[in-house]
């Protein structure tokens, strides 16, 4: 591994999407970003989806075979809030994060700018602007009606000075040779944006940072049941869930699995932490997945980039 720089000061966004409005998301998130240079954040992490909203519990009119008119309409109001990856939105944030001086990734619907596809997105944008964007590779369960398989955008990293970072989304970190994909690029930061409010989970994002050996940023959102307009075409399709919809149990792993703070529950907060950027290293002396802890002469991961 290179040498980097010691400490990153990492903010974890904890928050409420605007829910089908991808201005008034925009200017939360750029709220929220200010808020966290105002703390000398250097990474700023925001959840899954955050522009323009994961909308949980909801199906679009979709049932097999079978199509209505009211759901077609909510997925085009859903898609018309979606994000170009080269629109004036994202330029927008990438104006932020230069003011911030800092890294900020930050998950969003993507309007794909040829097709009429969807793709559930994550950019990490650097402090000179650039914008590096993962697709979803495999949309989980009815996802799968929203938006599509990722057709590029794989496996991007970013350099930074705290070695390689880079993300998987929600369930992607389900797969286990997507998460060796990552580790074969070094990466010192595995961030995951996602709604995985089930205790399980936190199980799993332990696992993942001893695995890795890198710090694991969970990043989860709060929805509740008001969040969402009350003007959709299927606002029923929510009505049996509860008045917290996701709670959010945003936290950060070390690479030892150490919770470097607890999960925070059914609130909207920014979360800081300083990072120990020698430890990645460190933990590496007894065990490292891609290096002298693997057997490439019997195992091989291919990766299509």
């Amino acid at each position: 591994m290179r040498d980097v720089k010691k400490t990153c000061r990492v903010a974890l966004v904890q928050a409420e999407p605007v829910m089908f409005d991808k201005s008034a998301g925009v200017k939360k998130a750029l709220r929220c970003i200010r808020s966290a240079a105002a703390e000398k954040a250097e990474l700023i992490v925001f959840p899954e989806l955050f522009i323009p909203g994961y909308p949980i519990g909801m199906n679009f009119g979709f049932s097999m075979g079978k199509r209505t008119e009211a759901g077609r309409a909510d997925w085009m109001r859903y898609y018309n809030a979606s994000l170009l990856a080269d629109g004036e939105e994202l330029g927008e944030l990438a104006d932020a994060a230069r003011e911030a001086k800092a890294y900020v990734s930050i998950g969003f619907s993507e309007r794909d700018a040829v097709s009429g596809t969807l793709y559930n997105s994550n950019a990490i944008i650097s402090p000179d602007g650039s914008i590096s964007i993962h697709r979803k590779l495999k949309p989980t369960g009815s996802e799968r009606v929203v938006w599509g398989d990722a057709n590029k955008d794989y496996f991007p990293v970013v350099d930074t000075p705290w070695g390689p970072i880079g993300s998987l989304i929600c369930w992607e970190s389900y797969m286990p040779l997507a998460r060796v994909a990552l580790y074969q690029k070094g990466i010192t930061i595995y961030i995951s944006p996602n709604t995985n409010d089930n205790p399980e989970w936190q199980a799993t994002i332990r696992h993942i940072a001893i695995e890795g050996k890198c710090y694991f940023i969970n990043s989860d959102m709060v929805v509740r049941k008001s969040s969402y307009p009350a003007d959709l075409k299927t606002i029923d399709d929510i009505k049996d869930q509860p008045d917290m919809v996701c709670r959010g149990g945003s936290c950060i792993i070390d690479p030892y699995g150490h919770a470097m703070m607890s999960a925070v529950w059914d609130e909207e907060t920014i979360l800081y932490a300083d990072l120990d950027m020698t430890l990645p290293a460190a933990c590496k002396m007894e065990h490292d997945a891609v290096g002298h802890y693997a057997r490439p002469d019997v195992l091989e991961l291919i990766v299509h980039e």
